[in-house]
């Protein structure tokens, strides 16, 4: 018989105890490992939330900013949500959505098509952001073939971009670290620029570089055939990229090329979407674009429940349905596909940022990023960049070459340890950190926060100093 664990719920469990970190180093194998400590590693431990703050293993208090990972959207420790979740489990804690369905998720497909923008419509469920990409994917090639075109099945995706973990979904990652040790379906993947404007070639304007990424992507389109290219997936700005806001008019441009030549634009939004850009969807709110279809996840529960979904363009759903093939079956389905639980806590997470967040996320969000450009002034910093209530600050070796290269690939890692210290959990990207803190952070939160980051940044620049590894 295996011995039972001594950890008891709500304990806080120093690390190196014997229970937690012992464990996970015997049994638990962590999300993206390395080969030398796959199955052996144990990662910094969260014990409680509450608000916009979490506390450690060891009982440190910290502003979380990353919100979890871009979905603590309305903050730790909702009681709103919590109540729903267990009224919802002690009602109907799961139907099979092969042949019933739940009210939950009727409603809440409801409530999205009305927030989504254009004929987006029809909702299907799924569990997550990868699901969610692996989705319209799918959807797309059924589409195709129902419509006499098996040829047209290419995807056009772009450097710097993230869309999942499941096989075809993880194809479209335009990180090299990404793929360099994993397969992937590369021959259905065309991979075009990432739209940064940081990394434009030295020399070309803004507006000079928004006409070259516009006349890749239509030379792209004619050079591979339109005929052969099913669809177009973008994040409206690059998450996981290093927080890639595009160049004004991009995005609309490149939906007019889709509409000319007949590929889905398929615009995801698992990070953008449910207020982090202060409405509950960004395509149509803040970039003026009504994608064929958008796919959803993380803040659509605040992270509370795995829930992500695809919206479909009524267009698409009217045209299958006049197809030649009544009898097509859309053979794609997961068990947990509008999981009653999941829909219910997003119904109540919708009303809670319909109330008030999206609003004060709006209002926040000029200062946050007023007051994180300030760290523009630390010799360590090229650029602070972000829309909304997300941002990245990209450290670089020097500001006349932008290279990230010739810094420790650990800068990252080396800020936010620093910052772990003073009171501050960052999410590290090699040589940037990313913040993205849940919605409802207030004034006086943002100041700490930017405070603690500045402090990082400066004590890093000094063990680079002292290491020789920078002259700055």
């Amino acid at each position: 018989m295996a011995a039972q664990s001594k950890i008891k719920a709500g304990e806080l469990i120093e690390p190196g105890d014997g229970d937690a970190v012992e464990l996970a180093k015997r049994h638990l194998v962590q999300p993206w490992p390395y080969a030398g400590s796959v199955g052996n590693e144990a990662r910094a431990l969260i014990d409680a939330g509450d608000g916009i703050y979490i506390t450690d293993g060891s009982g440190k208090r910290l502003i979380d900013g990353p919100a979890g990972m871009w979905c603590i959207n309305v903050g730790h420790r909702r009681e709103e949500l919590a109540k729903v979740m267990y009224d919802q489990a002690m009602a109907l804690s799961y139907n099979t959505p092969w042949y019933t369905m739940n009210a939950p998720s009727a409603e809440l497909a409801r409530r999205i098509a009305d927030a989504a923008p254009g004929d987006l419509s029809h909702t299907f469920f799924t569990t997550g952001g990868s699901s969610a990409v692996e989705t319209a994917l799918r959807f797309m090639q059924f589409y195709n073939n129902v419509r006499g075109r098996p040829e047209k099945k290419l995807i056009l995706s772009r450097g710097g971009a993230y869309h999942g973990s499941t096989y075809l979904s993880a194809s479209l990652n335009g990180r090299p670290r990404d793929r360099d040790w994993m397969d992937g379906a590369g021959e259905l993947v065309v991979k075009l620029s990432s739209p940064d404007p940081f990394r434009r070639p030295k020399g070309m304007s803004v507006a000079a570089f928004t006409d070259f990424l516009v006349d890749q992507f239509r030379d792209t389109v004619a050079r591979v055939g339109a005929d052969r290219i099913g669809a177009f997936v973008g994040e409206p700005v690059q998450a996981s990229g290093g927080v890639i806001v595009p160049p004004d008019g991009y995005l609309k441009r490149i939906r007019e090329i889709c509409r000319e030549n007949d590929i889905l634009y398929v615009s995801d939004e698992v990070v953008t979407g449910f207020g982090r850009l202060g409405h509950v969807f960004a395509s149509g709110d803040v970039f003026g674009i009504d994608p064929d279809m958008i796919t959803f996840a993380k803040g659509v529960t605040s992270g509370y429940f795995p829930l992500g979904g695809v919206i479909i363009s009524e267009r698409l759903l009217e045209e299958l349905r006049r197809s030649n093939h009544p009898d097509a079956l859309f053979g794609h389905g997961l068990t947990y596909t509008s999981h009653p639980i999941g829909c219910a806590v997003a119904l109540k997470n919708l009303d809670l940022l319909e109330e008030g967040v999206l609003a004060h996320a709006r209002e926040i969000a000029p200062y946050f990023q007023a007051q994180l450009k300030t760290l523009e002034e630390l010799p360590l910093v090229g650029e602070v960049r972000g829309v909304g209530l997300m941002a990245c600050v990209e450290c670089v070796a020097d500001r006349e070459s932008k290279d990230p290269l010739q810094l420790d690939k650990d800068v990252g890692k080396r800020i936010d340890a620093h910052c772990h210290e003073l009171g501050l959990l960052v999410r590290p990207l090699i040589n940037m950190c990313v913040m993205s803190p849940p919605l409802i952070i207030s004034r006086e939160q943002v100041d700490d926060m930017v405070a603690i980051l500045r402090e990082g940044i400066s004590r890093t620049m000094d063990d680079l100093r002292k290491e020789g590894a920078w002259r700055g």
